[in-house]
């Protein structure tokens, strides 16, 4: 068996196999010459002190004792061709791994998906800035891969108890993602490779047996004597078995078709706020206490920062080093914006989300029983975003110091916006409630960190599409709706996981779900 332990080292050494070698030998009480492999299975920096170190679980081979490769041949997918079919309305993580499951259950996935393919989604998305408005059925929300597959593939997720993430992980490197997301404590595919990850699995699935159609938004549901027995498609298509609903956060026109049709949902709490913007070389600078930046042998730093404000949460969401900025909308007439970053993270720009948790309570003047009350909220929120931005994917912006201070930002920093940036003032538009919120929370943070607080940061406004602020009930256990037997709610868009590695453990627990209620 392979000697397990682990190890402190500094970053130029963490890349050096003899000197690894050498600090394994010190701690093993073993002749270096006996050592013929040293497997990294763990790696995380620790940059709380001003000396930053890597941290490393190692797995150590001596003698005649040789690592086993991972292959990811015990991940099976089974012909499904002929067996009881099983509806997914969605192609994002959810609605993948949902599949995915059920292939292994030996039941037979039809996804419909409204979006296009990757591919094809891709060159709708290199389209926006010339033209200057998003296709609402192929764009940064929309299309195989979901939210996820332009925005910057994230692995992390503190779900530890919601299924298991090594095996979501494996699934992905399988079907082509870098085998370093097993390692890394924070891992990310970039928005540049996981594409193609998505493809194959799409391949897979229908090497299998399964069925993908595009260009296919649900909508309706058909109901027989209060069950679910299928779905229609916008061409009146109709499609037969038990439905995995795994739509996103985006799809609202999902929400307002169940609110319209009896089907019990209920408004949930969600979190609003910008995209701040910092260079890249100054976030370097900050997190790892060096003037000189990250030097030649550490990634682009991260941030994390959170506080409690007023009895609401203010945090960064999604940070995106070495990433860009780009337009999330998915409608007409509304600015919204998210982050993303290639694999390199080798932009000049570090952003994150920076949003204020807000709950039903905070935006209605009066009670009301509908459960898309704040979700319209939200959407008249866009609209105003869109107003200031003269009516267009220009995103209105201000500068950090602006911000705080209550003034006009007569000049912009530069952005990885490519729609362009309108200045305007976010400290007098968006809700007091949001604004003082986070003025607070930037003091606090830059006590934290000095320098966080700064001109050359600027805010970017509508980061809106967090979290859902609908939920689809659903047995806990089941996970099937509790007045709908035939219908599970899935993932993101009901309310149920928050980022790519969360819904793909959704989607399989749905599909149990699923194969639980065929029998």
């Amino acid at each position: 068996m392979p000697q397990r332990i682990d190890l402190r080292v500094r970053p130029e050494e963490a890349t050096n196999e003899q000197i690894l070698r050498k600090h394994v030998a010190r701690q093993t009480k073993t002749d270096p010459t006996d050592i013929h492999t040293i497997i990294i299975r763990r790696r995380s920096i620790d940059a709380r002190q001003r000396q930053v170190y890597v941290n490393l679980g190692l797995e150590v081979y001596s003698g005649s004792e040789s690592p086993v490769e991972d292959d990811f041949s015990d991940l099976i997918y089974p012909s499904v061709e002929g067996k009881t079919a099983v509806i997914v309305v969605g192609a994002g993580p959810a609605g993948l791994f949902a599949a995915l499951r059920l292939i292994e259950l030996g039941l037979r996935p039809i996804i419909l998906e409204r979006g296009k393919s990757v591919h094809e989604r891709r060159a709708d998305i290199a389209r926006i800035p010339k033209e200057g408005h998003v296709d609402p059925e192929s764009n940064y929300g929309f299309g195989e891969g979901g939210a996820g597959a332009f925005s910057d593939g994230k692995l992390y997720t503190r779900s530890k108890k919601r299924g298991d993430i090594t095996k979501i992980l494996r699934i992905l490197c399988k079907h082509g993602a870098q085998p370093s997301i097993l390692i890394d404590a924070h891992p990310h595919i970039g928005t540049d490779r996981l594409p193609k990850v998505i493809e194959n699995i799409r391949h897979q699935i229908l090497a299998a047996g399964g069925e993908v159609h595009f260009s296919c938004r649900m909508e309706s549901l058909i109901i027989h004597n209060g069950q679910v027995v299928g779905a229609r498609d916008n061409e009146g298509r109709e499609y037969c078995g038990p439905v995995i609903l795994a739509t996103g956060h985006s799809a609202r026109d999902i929400y307002r078709y169940l609110h319209r049709n009896g089907i019990r949902i209920e408004a949930k709490g969600t979190a609003v706020g910008v995209r701040l913007e910092h260079p890249q070389a100054l976030i370097d600078q900050l997190r790892y206490h060096n003037p000189k930046g990250r030097g030649l042998y550490l990634p682009p730093a991260e941030y994390t920062y959170t506080a409690q404000v007023e009895g609401r949460g203010v945090y960064s969401f999604c940070m995106c080093p070495g990433g860009f900025v780009v337009p999330a909308s998915t409608a007409p007439n509304q600015t919204v914006v998210n982050g993303m970053s290639p694999a390199n993270r080798g932009s000049r720009w570090a952003n994150s989300g920076l949003v204020v948790e807000i709950h039903p309570e905070d935006v209605l003047s009066t009670p009301t029983n509908d459960p898309l009350a704040l979700m319209n909220w939200i959407e008249r929120l866009e609209g105003e975003s869109w107003t200031q931005a003269r009516c267009s994917l220009r995103a209105p912006a201000q500068r950090m110091t602006d911000f705080l201070s209550g003034r006009s930002s007569v000049d912009l920093p530069k952005s990885s916006y490519n729609m362009g940036l309108t200045p305007s003032r976010l400290d007098e538009w968006l809700p007091s409630f949001i604004t003082k919120r986070i003025q607070k929370a930037f003091q606090l943070f830059d006590r934290q960190t000095k320098g966080f607080l700064t001109a050359e940061a600027q805010l970017i406004a509508l980061e809106s599409r967090t979290s859902s602020p609908v939920r689809i009930l659903r047995e806990s256990t089941s996970c099937e709706h509790p007045l709908l037997r035939g219908l599970f709610p899935c993932g993101e868009g009901a309310g149920y996981a928050g980022g790519i590695v969360s819904a793909a453990m959704d989607g399989e627990r749905c599909a149990e779900g699923v194969a639980s209620y065929l029998g």
